[in-house]
């Protein structure tokens, strides 16, 4: 079943596998919504972001973020610590931008997948 709108009794099974999905990302390294929708081959950026929502705070949430590397409006400085401790590429922000925090270096901070836990299919 891999349509791209997910009906509602779908959601906690597909809930699982983006939390799952959220647990392979290594420390340091992030994805976004995209990405994990990709990885998942199911679903987009939308449902992945609605996941995290309702349940991501049972997973490292903070390894998932938007493309463009912003940080989450509201969990800025509580995701930023993690960052920092686990040693993720930020971008420190010019005086001039609003707030002075940091994006994430996508460039440099963004995973494939590429090293994919054992199991995986």
């Amino acid at each position: 079943m891999s349509n791209e709108s997910l009906p509602a009794d779908a959601l906690p099974e597909y809930a699982e596998r983006v939390l799952e999905a959220t647990e392979q990302i290594p420390p340091g390294r992030v994805m976004t919504y995209g990405d994990v929708a990709e990885w998942l081959e199911e679903g987009g950026p939308r449902q992945v972001g609605r996941v995290m929502a309702l349940y991501g705070g049972a997973v490292p949430w903070w390894r998932v973020v938007r493309a463009d590397g912003v940080l989450l409006p509201g969990h800025e400085l509580e995701a930023l610590d993690h960052y920092r401790a686990e040693g993720t590429p930020l971008k420190e922000a010019s005086r001039a931008t609003e707030g002075h925090l940091p994006r994430l270096d996508m460039r440099r901070a963004r995973w494939d997948g590429g090293e994919r836990a054992e199991g995986h299919t």
